[in-house]
């Protein structure tokens, strides 16, 4: 493909993302905004892209600085990758089972994470990092804070591709009383300013079968970590 092509294929991409209808948004908290469906247009496109990055960077459960094993099976893509073992928490430019860098993150997936962040306010928000996270039933993601970043003056945005699953929204403090969310295929939820710190997490994965992820799920976590 050309420049020409992959401009082309930016701006076309652009334009399906660039507005949202408002019937199908819903405001969360202040700076968090869930957009229904934003996704669903170029999902297929999505799915073909994270294949390369998956052939790349397979799937691996990571180990948690304590010596458990998450759950959830993950991977990334972009300038900098999110990481978990013995040495605690952070990003890393290359990734640690091949020692290579890790996949460039497609353009689709740029493109997606930039518009969906301007809708909710976050006109120039750049990712430089993409957290794929697998859900298989039965996994959850406990809540936590995304605190591993450089500048938190940098939204979250979050796509949902494949099985539904209970998305928990919480303040904050962990004590904090939690909003059920649930989230489609093709959904998009970004948060930011004073939701940035927000304590979130998943509820365990109930069984199912999706035709374009089978009996998964998998969300695309886009982030400025440095």
């Amino acid at each position: 493909m050309s420049m020409t092509d992959n401009f082309t294929s930016d701006l076309f991409s652009q334009a399906q993302w660039s507005s949202c209808d408002p019937s199908m948004q819903s405001v969360l908290a202040a700076g968090a905004l869930l957009m229904r469906g934003l996704a669903l247009p170029r999902a297929e496109t999505l799915w073909s892209a994270l294949q390369h990055v998956l052939e790349a960077a397979p799937l691996r459960h990571m180990i948690t600085p304590g010596g458990l094993r998450m759950s959830v099976a993950m991977s990334n893509c972009g300038h900098c990758g999110w990481i978990s073992d013995r040495g605690g928490y952070r990003y890393t430019a290359s990734d640690p089972h091949s020692g290579h860098p890790w996949p460039a993150m497609p353009a689709t997936f740029r493109v997606l994470a930039t518009s969906a962040a301007a809708l909710a306010g976050f006109e120039r928000f750049e990712p430089d990092a993409c957290l794929i996270n697998c859900y298989a039933p039965g996994t959850r993601l406990s809540l936590h804070q995304d605190r591993d970043e450089r500048d938190f003056a940098h939204p979250i945005v979050s796509v949902s591709l494949g099985l539904p699953a209970t998305f928990l929204f919480g303040g904050l403090r962990r004590a904090d009383a939690t909003e059920r969310v649930a989230l489609q295929h093709g959904d998009v939820l970004a948060w930011g300013g004073p939701s940035r710190l927000h304590y979130h997490g998943v509820l365990r994965l109930k069984e199912g079968s999706h035709t374009m992820t089978g009996r998964f799920r998998f969300n695309l976590t886009f982030r400025r970590a440095t």
